[in-house]
């Protein structure tokens, strides 16, 4: 799901298309949150995403981002670790152009950040963690 050439791109799409899906799944949101390693590499592969679209935007792919972390966050340990590994432009302005036109991705984003404990984002207004696995 690495960023790269526009065949690669449909493929990022997709791959993040089925990881939306595995979440949306109760079996899968539990797979994928019951050790740190899965957690963290699904966790790893998003944040890279997030920072790649910040220099290409596609707001298509960030909705599906976006609703991977939201359905993260559903599993409480996995919200905790959401708290120190959400990405930094999730959390600022950094997208707030992308969302614009949005309202449903704009919505999911505060809730996520709602979830996570971070404050909603300004420019938008219009457990036990895996820390002991670490």
């Amino acid at each position: 799901m690495e960023m790269g050439s526009e065949l690669s791109k449909t493929v990022e799409f997709v791959a993040t298309f089925i990881v939306q899906k595995i979440l949306l799944d109760d079996v899968g949101l539990d797979y994928i949150c019951t050790t740190a390693e899965r957690f963290f590499a699904v966790g790893r592969v998003l944040g890279n995403m997030v920072a790649a679209i910040a220099d290409q935007p596609s707001s298509r792919l960030l909705k599906h981002i976006i609703r991977c972390y939201l359905r993260l966050s559903d599993n409480p340990r996995a919200c905790d670790a959401l708290r120190s590994c959400l990405p930094d432009m999730l959390r600022d302005a950094t997208f707030s152009t992308c969302l614009r036109e949005d309202q449903t991705t704009r919505r999911w984003l505060q809730q996520l950040l709602h979830n996570v404990g971070v404050s909603r984002v300004p420019t938008l207004q219009a457990g036990a963690g895996f820390d002991h696995m670490l």
